[in-house]
């Protein structure tokens, strides 16, 4: 699962504003704003998560993923 950092460090790899992303999400821009606010062990609906996960991802950021399974960082894929 992804955290409400790595969201927002997505967003700001790619230059994108919150209305970009929830546009993008095919959410509301309400939807990210409290996904991005919220605390470390944020409440989600695990499709709305998957929705930005994917918009970010179709967008060229990675997410990187631990040996342990976890989600540590993102970066943007080389083009």
């Amino acid at each position: 699962m992804i955290s409400n950092l790595q969201i927002r460090a997505a967003r700001a790899l790619l230059g994108w504003s919150q209305n970009k992303l929830a546009d993008e999400a095919g959410l509301s821009v309400i939807t990210v704003k409290r996904l991005e606010a919220s605390d470390e062990q944020f409440q989600a609906r695990f499709d709305t998560v998957m929705k930005v996960k994917d918009a970010v991802e179709r967008a060229g950021v990675v997410f990187q993923v631990m040996p342990d399974g976890l989600v540590h960082g993102v970066s943007l894929r080389k083009t």
